[in-house]
Parts: structure tokens; C-alpha cells; sequence
């Protein structure tokens, strides 16, 4: 494994839009196909995650994105885990960690008793990551809007961590 460079965890700027639309696309498309709720979170990221009061971390090399992850805040209290990439020369690092810790803390900050996220059984790696956060299997609350999900996770945020 490579050392991790001096990369910068930073929040949503207009000027990333793209990058959070372009690292995601990558790896959906190399994967699974896009779905029309990737489309609306990926084109419009500042109405449908910034405006509700949820944010859009990026690991930046420099000037460039090499990694996102988006808090999207769905009710007071609860804030979905969600549109992870990091672009595959970068992975291995750590990115995928240090953005994940952004994300939780931003909710944790915004007040947020859990954080969820859906995932597909095949990635094996992601669902580790997620373990490692602290994130727990739980049955789904409610049917996904996406039809790869078959792995929902949630994180108490109100609760101290056993581990």
C-alpha cells in the first residue's frame, strides 16, 4: 500500500459539481446502471443535498477531486450515507475512511441521532468500510428508491460506540 498523501477533506463548492457527478458516474456505470434517483442527486447536488441542510465532502489532490461522499439529511433527526467514489488509482489510501468520518461528523454536528446507507452485497470492500465506521446491518425501514440496494446500514449517532 502506498503512503497516503497530504490530501485535503473539503466541503461542496459550485465549482466541484462536476467532479461529484463524474467520480460517481464512474464507478455506477462500470458497475450497475445509473437510476433516475443517481440522475437528480448527481446533476443537482446543491437543491437536493446542500438545501435540505445536508453537504458534499471531497478528498482533493491539489485542485483535483479524487474522492466524494454526500450527508444527505432526510428528517431532523436522520441523514443518509450516500454517493461514495473514490477514483480507483486512489483507493487503498484511506480516502474512503476520511470521507466517511466527514460525513458522520457532519451529521453528528447537524444534531442527527443515526445516519443510514444502501449499498449492493457485491461490494464486499465498501461494506467493510462501512463496519469499520461503526455502521450496522439492520433490516430496511422501507423499500430503496434504488433497485441495486439490497444492504441497508445504520449508525446511532445518540448512542457512545462499543468497539
Amino acid at each position: 500500500m502506498l503512503p497516503a498523501a497530504p490530501l485535503a477533506v473539503v466541503p461542496f463548492h459550485p465549482d466541484l459539481a462536476p467532479a461529484f457527478g463524474e467520480l460517481n458516474r464512474a464507478w455506477i456505470e462500470r458497475l450497475f446502471v445509473i437510476e433516475e434517483a443517481d440522475r437528480k442527486t448527481l446533476d443537482h447536488p446543491a437543491e437536493q443535498i446542500l438545501r435540505p441542510g445536508g453537504q458534499v465532502f471531497f478528498a482533493m489532490d491539489g485542485a483535483t477531486a479524487v474522492g466524494t461522499v454526500a450527508a444527505i439529511r432526510v428528517s431532523a433527526s436522520t441523514f443518509e450515507l450516500a454517493k461514495m467514489a473514490v477514483d480507483p488509482a486512489w483507493q487503498g489510501r484511506g480516502l474512503g475512511e476520511r470521507l466517511g468520518e466527514a460525513a458522520i461528523g457532519y451529521a453528528r454536528a447537524a444534531g442527527a441521532a443515526r445516519i443510514f446507507l444502501e449499498t449492493n452485497s457485491s461490494l464486499a470492500n465498501a461494506i467493510r468500510l462501512y463496519e469499520r465506521l461503526g455502521f450496522m446491518h439492520r433490516p430496511p425501514p422501507v423499500p430503496s428508491e434504488y433497485a441495486r440496494a439490497d444492504v441497508y446500514m445504520e449508525l446511532r449517532l445518540d448512542s457512545p460506540r462499543t468497539d
